[in-house]
């Protein structure tokens, strides 16, 4: 029987990602304090439509905004991995990297009374360690590569890489892949950034991004019989009301079509049993 999961997920950054790129004026950190006031809108929403959903949550934001946290949890929602401080690991050395793991992996236990199973890094860029360190600290899944669009797959380690030489693939592990896309991404299609080297014009019409992503879900349904679609979204993005209004659509018309919606960790055990299969 056919079958289209849908994971709706959350990157709870509040102010994190801001200061990691060194945004710390109180304007940008207002931004993401916005976060922490959406999360409660979300959450009644999700609560409305009996869809539970994945946080992927910094320890900062843990231990900045525990209520919000906690509302999170009580609410039954999955707590993903998110780092410690929204550093992307791609700039730290392996034990940098995995002290920040650990670190955000105890704040996560605190909250939850376990550790995450699944991982989605900063700005989604893994270093050549991540693989390695996931697989050693028992992580189920990660949620940071593209490799694929609605089919999971096994990630690998050890690929290698050089200019005029074809492409050497790595092997295979046991961590799932959860894939996902800039373009199923809210921040770059809302966000309005300006740096003094940089501007991210963001600010696309709601309705507009919303439509893309139901066609999107339309195409896995007419391509292959099983999928699963990831959409992710910041609370502090999605979260105005005019955007929350468009989600609140676009989530009736996944229901509508069939949509399976569930928790990326659901998600990628059924995956893991269609890859052992």
């Amino acid at each position: 029987m056919p079958r289209h999961i849908v994971c709706l997920t959350f990157d709870f950054d509040t102010q994190s990602g801001f200061i990691a790129r060194g945004m710390t004026t109180p304007t940008p950190l207002s931004r993401g304090e916005f976060g922490a006031v959406a999360s409660r809108r979300i959450l009644d929403f999700l609560k409305r439509r009996e869809i539970r959903a994945t946080w992927f949550t910094p320890g900062f934001t843990i231990e900045s905004w525990p209520r919000e946290c906690e509302a999170v949890v009580a609410a039954g929602h999955e707590v993903g991995h998110h780092s410690w401080a929204h550093v992307p690991p791609a700039t730290q050395t392996r034990e940098e990297e995995e002290a920040d793991l650990v670190r955000a992996n105890d704040a996560i236990e605190r909250l939850c009374g376990k550790k995450a199973r699944g991982y989605r890094s900063p700005s989604w860029d893994l270093s050549e360690h991540t693989v390695d360190l996931l697989v050693k600290h028992d992580f189920r899944y990660d949620s940071s590569l593209m490799g694929s669009d609605y089919l999971p797959y096994r990630t690998r380690r050890g690929d290698a890489t050089k200019l005029g030489e074809p492409f050497r693939f790595g092997e295979e592990t046991t961590l799932i892949e959860m894939p996902i896309s800039w373009s199923l991404d809210d921040y770059p299609h809302f966000e309005f950034v300006r740096t003094a080297s940089t501007i991210l014009p963001g600010l696309q019409p709601a309705r507009v991004v919303m439509q893309s992503w139901f066609d999107e879900f339309v195409y896995m349904k007419k391509s292959t019989d099983w999928g699963i679609l990831t959409y992710t979204m910041h609370p502090y993005v999605i979260g105005r009301g005019y955007r929350m209004l468009a989600l609140e659509e676009l989530v009736g018309k996944l229901a509508a079509e069939g949509a399976v919606f569930t928790t990326m960790e659901a998600a990628a055990e059924e995956a893991r049993v269609r890859l052992c299969a």
